[in-house]
């Protein structure tokens, strides 16, 4: 089995996170962390990796995830689906 994995403009974002299966994700590179965001069928899971501590943070809705990933995304951020 093989995955794709396919760059997601910033704008673009939200819909991916809204549409999100249990089976896909959604990666974040910045220059100091990564962040992996998935969804339950209940919650997003989001997984902000530093170095080797990663910090698991869950939310309820589409909105309080953007809330929480507007301060880990800048214009050198580059954003996958997978």
């Amino acid at each position: 089995m093989t995955f794709q994995e396919k760059s997601i403009p910033r704008e673009s974002l939200e819909k991916f996170l809204r549409t999100l299966d249990s089976d896909e994700g959604i990666r974040i590179d910045n220059d100091a962390n990564h962040i992996f965001v998935n969804k339950t069928s209940k919650r997003y899971c989001i997984d902000i990796s530093t170095g080797d501590k990663d910090e698991f943070i869950y939310k309820n809705s589409t909105a309080e995830v953007m809330d929480l990933l507007k301060n880990h995304i800048n214009q050198a951020s580059k954003i996958f689906s997978y």
